[in-house]
């Protein structure tokens, strides 16, 4: 198990990466409790000082290396594309860093194994930015649900779709860094489905690829024991409601839009009440601070994984993301074969 962090002040990190996911997740960072933005690193220097400057961070690093060499900096947050998250995550790793990982962790399932087994033998905490588990409502509505609130859960319905005009340089169709609907989007419906309905007993598949190759659109039908079933859908092409619906046998939750960051929670159980209840949270910033606030917390406690975010979460997530893009045709190098 990791040592717990002891040292006085709050808990340093190294933002590794200087895109647009280390601005705003980084802004919150930055006023998350607890935390400090230690130093940044990217491949440029300059792109690496004025993301310091923005977050308020002292050091900037004009290479990844030199970021995970730091010997102030406590955990890393891996900022970068998906298709160089398993290579950071490892270089982190390896210099005995604690890690935060964006979302999709890895590329593969087989990548996100190898990450999580490599924190496990550095004795390092490893988690995957998976903000949306950590959302007051989301959090909630688990707690609902175990309850039994709205019964037994017989389906969840969930989807996120936004076009972009469509450019083989960008990250969601470049296939070498990782460019993918399912990994960019599809991950925040699918992750509803796990929450409440488990790892399923069949996955289906169909949708349409881009130019390059890239999956941009995808809807997935999951088949769970005792008829129980989930319909998850994303898109780089078209949009779509963004909103996810778990269903019970006494009633229903509907997360409003944007899913991946809920409006609001409605909830309705017709024995129990004949009106829906309205349940809304106000979060700072762009809303990515309980993750930082879940990570700082498992780090004073010598957690190696946190009981919200767990590792085996993040593999059945890769897992998933791994069936359907077979049954879409889209394949990555580090597929392999």
């Amino acid at each position: 198990m990791p040592a717990p962090i002891t040292h006085d002040g709050p808990v340093r990190w190294g933002v590794l990466g200087a895109g647009g996911i280390a601005g705003s997740a980084g802004a919150d960072l930055r006023d998350t409790p607890d935390c400090t933005v230690h130093a940044v690193g990217a491949r440029d220097q300059r792109r690496a000082r004025a993301t310091a400057d923005a977050l308020g961070a002292p050091h900037a690093y004009g290479s990844y290396r030199d970021l995970v060499s730091d010997p102030d900096v406590d955990v890393v947050y891996i900022a970068t594309t998906h298709g160089q998250h398993h290579e950071h995550a490892l270089l982190a790793i390896e210099a005995g860093k604690h890690v935060l990982v964006e979302k999709a962790f890895t590329l593969t399932q087989r990548q996100a194994r190898e990450v999580i087994a490599a924190a496990g033998e550095r004795d390092v905490f490893c988690m995957e930015a998976l903000w949306t588990r950590l959302h007051p409502l989301v959090r909630l509505a688990g707690d609902l649900v175990a309850e039994g609130a709205i019964g037994d859960v017989v389906s969840v319905t969930a989807d996120l779709g936004w076009p972009f005009p469509y450019d083989p340089a960008h990250r969601l169709f470049d296939l070498d860094a990782g460019g993918s609907a399912l990994l960019d989007l599809g991950v925040y419906p699918a992750t509803y489905p796990l929450l409440f309905l488990g790892v399923p007993e069949g996955t289906t598949a169909t949708g349409s690829l881009s130019p390059t190759g890239s999956d941009a659109t995808a809807a997935l039908q999951l088949s769970y024991p005792g008829g129980r079933f989930a319909h998850v859908a994303c898109s780089v092409e078209a949009v779509m409601p963004g909103t996810a619906t778990v269903v019970g046998t006494r009633g229903w939750l509907r997360f409003g839009s944007p899913l991946y960051r809920p409006s609001e929670l409605v909830v309705h159980s017709p024995a129990a009440d004949p009106e829906p209840r309205v349940h809304t949270a106000d979060l700072p910033g762009s809303g990515y601070g309980p993750q930082f606030t879940e990570v700082a917390r498992c780090l004073r406690a010598g957690e190696a994984q946190s009981p919200l975010v767990p590792h085996a979460a993040t593999l059945a997530l890769m897992g998933l993301m791994d069936t359907a893009r077979a049954a879409l045709g889209t394949r990555f190098a580090a597929d392999g074969g």
